[in-house]
């Protein structure tokens, strides 16, 4: 099912240029470790279900980067512009391949059916 985007002739060039510099260098910073590293999980610190993925991860042997930004009452403002850019509502996100494939619930059936390995 593909989500309702509004489209890009229905946002002005104003409204594009305040998302624009929406803190910008949090995501060039997971853009560039999306592009370079295989495996990136991005999270906030205090959320188990950040803390599952993590940890899945790990027992699979799966080698990853980590970038976290903030807990519950922190950096909410930069996770804000990280979930403007992926379009995805939830942390942790999970990159594989430079591909956006989710949160926990779907790295669980990558590592189960032996799709993600070490």
């Amino acid at each position: 099912m593909e989500r309702l985007v509004l489209a890009a002739d229905k946002v002005s060039p104003e409204a594009r240029a305040v998302t624009a510099r929406f803190h910008p260098a949090i995501v060039q910073e997971v853009a560039a470790a999306v592009a370079r590293d295989r495996v990136v999980v991005v999270g906030m610190a205090q959320n188990p279900f950040v803390r599952k993925a993590r940890q899945k991860l790990e027992e699979a042997g799966v080698t990853f980067t980590y970038l976290e930004y903030g807990s519950y009452l922190s950096k909410w403002k930069e996770r804000l512009a990280l979930k403007l850019w992926a379009g995805f509502p939830t942390f942790p996100m999970v990159f594989v391949d430079g591909t956006l494939i989710g949160g926990t619930s779907e790295l669980a059936p990558l590592l189960r059916e032996g799709k993600l390995k070490p």
